[in-house]
């Protein structure tokens, strides 16, 4: 792992011990922040899987009813009978947070206060089976809208995983890895520049011993002489 460009001075090391310790801690919460979002991802996908096969149990069934209507029924009194429809819906969306992601929420209120006024038509000329189809879907239009918001959230979290899960990839093998290997230069520096300036003091301190052992010498060795000239 190819370590930072910094110079190897005691300021720098205190920085990146500094800069890794929250860089291990934001590696940590990152990692538990993304084991959460998968345990709420993997629940809402079990979630959204039931719900996708209810809403296709009923659908088939809303068209297999359809079906059945348009071939007892004639096209001209079809299409009269559903040309005007008498209920209509307002969506209105919301949001909530989910782990710090904004997910929707669906709502939808009718345009008529009977939300049972679905029927567009007189029962005098249409089938039994078109009631069912156009009763089924209206039963089917809430979790139709629970499963977009559903599947959007999914979606959102998913997107909010692979996010984090870079982020902590990029700690785990990039920046803790380089910052531990420029810390390890550095302090391998400082003992190097250590022991080297120990090593020059050793050095000048027996210079400084040698000399004055020399000059001790040579004051006995002036004393001695100028006993002997007296």
């Amino acid at each position: 792992m190819a370590r930072l460009n910094v110079n190897p001075t005691r300021m720098v090391l205190t920085s990146l011990k500094k800069r890794i310790k929250v860089a291990s801690k934001g590696h940590k919460m990152l990692k538990d922040k993304r084991d959460e979002l998968m345990k709420q991802f993997l629940e809402l996908a079990r979630e959204n899987k039931a719900l996708r096969e209810r809403v296709e149990n009923q659908l088939a069934d809303a068209f297999s009813n359809f079906v059945i209507a348009s071939a007892v029924m004639s096209s001209e009194v079809l299409n009269e009978a559903l040309m005007y429809p008498k209920q209509g819906v307002a969506i209105e969306v919301g949001n909530k947070n989910v782990m710090s992601v904004d997910v929707p929420i669906f709502d939808f209120k009718t345009t008529t206060e009977d939300t049972s006024n679905i029927y567009p038509y007189g029962f005098a000329n249409t089938s039994a089976e078109l009631d069912k189809a156009i009763s089924n879907l209206s039963e089917i239009f809430p979790i139709l809208l629970k499963l977009a918001a559903l599947e959007k959230e999914v979606q959102l979290l998913a997107a909010e995983i692979e996010k984090t899960r870079r982020r902590v990839n990029a700690l785990e093998y990039v920046m803790i890895p380089q910052l531990e290997e420029t810390i390890k230069y550095i302090q391998m520096k400082l003992d190097e520049n250590e022991r080297g300036n120990q090593t020059r003091l050793m050095k000048v301190k027996d210079m400084m011993v040698e000399a004055a052992i020399i000059e001790k010498q040579e004051r006995t060795k002036a004393a001695c002489d100028e006993y002997r000239s007296k």
